[in-house]
């Protein structure tokens, strides 16, 4: 008996509604889940599947635009079917489909059959435990060519509750969903507001003064090089040959780091050893700016230090000058970034570069230190809105992940 009951325990997930008790049964995928194989119809849209939004309009993906592509290979998928990439499954590329259209013959396409409701199986094959097992049904020489064909996949055996319990936690997900693409939406529109704000607070090519200026501000914007306003840093990597230099808590940043306009942390760190060796340390307020690497090409990674850090030899860190507000210096680098992706060429091996004297020379209007501080006041404002929005997001898919680990069975 004690034996029964501790695989019934191994069946079911650790959190259940209290309305449900029943165990839960074992089925192939493949007695779930029917493969749909219908090909091109010229009428329907061409889809793709993406990580953060699932199947969408390839209009909207932002990737090689096929419409008038030969669409006769293509996959039909219907409202409530999921697709997967068939080479990618091993990561965890599925979606569910609320729309129907055409998928490149890339994707397997899975339409659900009556035991299985498809919106939960969305959330379920995304589970670790799920993951592995397509990881260990894939075939392939190496992961680059892993592939998990529909009747590897309709092998697996999964655990699996009946419809209504199935549902309420579909709907309990897909609340959270909900709510988590709610958050998404509105940092979507900050971002776009800040960059509209950008663009009037700051002088348009060829202009003297912006379009939107706060009351009680008028007249011309002074005129002056970059390097005459600011001090220019640089950094370096201690030696990988000495591990003491990388054993420390003093946060060192590289290209990868600088995504966000605040920086909390970096991933690599260093110790106080590798200072004393010649690492610099930019104080804290700093502004870093990204002047070799590849994303030069698309983007000018700025970035506020919030605490001490060191940095490597792609970035260099920027301190005002008299008559500069530090505090305003971030927000005259993304007024300007248009104008300094204009200075990027390549470094050879396709290595984006800013050349610092070029950068130096980089004339640039500013207004007085009172309009100085209201345009900072009123942006990093706005950062701090976007900043709670983004770890709202994480914190809501941090819970949704815990979550989705009590509410799916585990092998262990």
């Amino acid at each position: 008996m004690a034996k029964q009951n501790e695989k019934k325990r191994a069946l079911e997930p650790e959190l259940r509604f209290p309305e449900f008790n029943e165990e839960w049964e074992e089925e192939n995928l493949g007695r779930l889940f029917k493969h749909r194989q219908e090909q091109g119809d010229e009428d329907l849209p061409l889809l793709s599947l993406t990580a953060e939004k699932g199947i969408i309009p390839q209009s909207e993906s932002g990737r090689k635009d096929n419409s008038n592509a030969d669409k006769s290979r293509y996959l039909r998928v219907a409202k409530g079917d999921i697709a997967y990439n068939t080479m990618r499954m091993w990561e965890g590329r599925s979606a569910l489909s609320s729309l129907e259209g055409l998928v490149s013959p890339a994707y397997t396409v899975c339409a659900p059959r009556s035991k299985a409701d498809s919106t939960f199986f969305s959330h379920y094959i995304k589970t670790a435990s799920l993951i592995e097992l397509f990881n260990r049904n894939s075939q392939g020489l190496t992961k680059d060519t892993y592939s998990l064909k529909f009747p590897s996949f309709a092998k697996i055996r999964v655990h699996l509750p009946e419809l209504p319990e199935q549902q309420k936690i579909a709907d309990c997900l897909g609340s959270l969903d909900d709510l988590i693409a709610a958050h998404s939406a509105k940092l979507d529109a900050l971002q776009d507001h800040k960059k509209g704000l950008l663009q009037q607070l700051f002088p348009a090519e060829g202009e003297t003064t912006p379009k939107l200026r706060f009351p009680g501000f008028e007249g011309e914007w002074g005129e002056t090089q970059l390097g005459k306003i600011v001090s220019f840093q640089s950094g370096g990597t201690p030696s990988k040959a000495n591990s003491a230099f990388w054993e420390g808590t003093i946060p060192w940043v590289s290209a990868k780091d600088m995504k966000h306009l605040f920086l909390e942390d970096a991933q690599d760190h260093i110790s106080q050893t590798a200072i004393d060796n010649g690492a610099k340390v930019a104080p804290r307020g700093s502004v870093l700016i990204l002047i070799r690497g590849m994303t030069l090409f698309k983007d000018v990674p700025i970035c506020v230090l919030e605490k001490p850090m060191s940095f490597n030899q792609d970035v260099k860190a920027l301190r005002a000058k008299a008559g500069l507000e530090q505090k305003f210096l971030p927000f005259l680098l993304l007024g300007n970034k248009r104008r300094m992706l204009g200075l990027v060429d390549s470094a050879g091996h396709g290595t984006g570069r800013i050349d610092t004297e070029e950068l130096k020379a980089l004339f640039i209007f500013f207004p007085k230190s009172a309009e100085q501080q209201k345009i900072a006041a009123c942006l990093t404002s706005l950062d701090g809105l976007i900043s709670a929005e983004t770890n709202q997001i994480a914190a809501l898919k941090t819970h949704k992940k815990a979550l989705m680990q009590q509410l799916f069975p585990s092998p262990e």
